[in-house]
């Protein structure tokens, strides 16, 4: 895919992504326990919008620009002010020039007792990353292969957390790589939430990963989608998703109220539309139909 993220930052995928990653940090805040957010490909923290990749696509125009101009429902602003808090935090002045990376994201939304470890792999990313949080106590950067991270960094001291896993689909079999890690991240931390991200630009190769996400058989599994357009040209992209593995109770009714506002900001031709599905074993007995 060629996901080099200073082309795609603030695109349609990184509001769904990290809308989704701040009501999970939010409902952890709930308890005073700390927590830990574990972010395997965590990239750069800040992204110049300005910059000649933001510009070259202009990918964040359709996302996040689309986003902090546009009238939702009291409800979903009330689900998307702690995202969007960020962004403008970061944007003191108004208009849109930075967008936040998924490190900043949480580290933003984190409390006093709360820690973010942060791997990157790349060397000039894992720089910018270093710089990003060199003073900053609750912050740890690692330059870890990010399939060895999950072994190494799961399960964390605090006993709660979240661990996002977000690979730049560079590769062939990325999609099986995340039911790997899944599989591991489960094994070693079976209370922890964790987020799998994925593209979507056919449905075949998505519909066959969550029937392996589910044929897993853990508890609670949550495939969220958001499809900008119909999947009738496969060389784009035309969607994304993440798989939510034991997220908060109140994940999915947020997201019901949540998900058809986003859709109808960041719809770009026909077809556009999300998609909730329990693939986990309490499917059943919460009797979440998919759209």
């Amino acid at each position: 895919m060629n996901y080099r993220h200073a082309y795609h930052a603030g695109n349609f995928a990184d509001v769904v992504k990290h809308a989704v990653l701040a009501l999970v940090i939010e409902h952890m805040k709930l308890k005073p326990a700390p927590f830990r957010v574990i972010d395997t490909h965590a990239g750069v923290g800040v992204y110049d919008l300005a910059s000649e990749p933001a510009q070259k696509t202009g990918e964040w125009r359709e996302g996040i620009g689309r986003v902090m101009d546009a009238a939702f429902t009291p409800r979903a602003a009330e689900l998307l002010a702690p995202y969007l808090g960020v962004v403008r935090a970061l944007n003191p002045q108004g208009g849109l020039k930075h967008y936040p990376g998924s490190p900043l994201v949480a580290r933003r939304l984190m409390r006093s007792g709360d820690r973010l470890i942060v791997n990157e792999l790349h060397p000039e990313d894992q720089s910018e990353l270093q710089r990003l949080f060199a003073r900053d106590r609750q912050v740890k950067v690692m330059a870890l292969d990010a399939w060895v991270a999950i072994k190494a960094l799961l399960p964390p001291p605090e006993r709660r957390g979240v661990t996002l896993i977000d690979p730049a689909f560079e590769e062939v079999g990325e999609l099986d790589r995340l039911i790997d890690a899944l599989r591991e991240a489960t094994r070693r931390f079976a209370t922890g939430t964790s987020l799998l991200w994925y593209p979507i630009k056919e449905m075949r190769p998505v519909a066959s990963f969550r029937r392996k996400v589910a044929a897993l058989g853990l508890p609670r599994a949550t495939a969220i989608e958001v499809m900008i357009r119909g999947a009738d040209n496969e060389t784009r992209l035309n969607g994304a998703g993440l798989v939510a593995v034991n997220a908060p109770f109140t994940l999915a009714a947020n997201l019901e109220a949540l998900l058809p506002e986003l859709v109808r900001v960041l719809a770009q031709g026909k077809g556009a539309d999300f998609r909730l599905e329990e693939l986990g074993s309490e499917a059943a007995k919460w009797g979440k139909t998919p759209r």
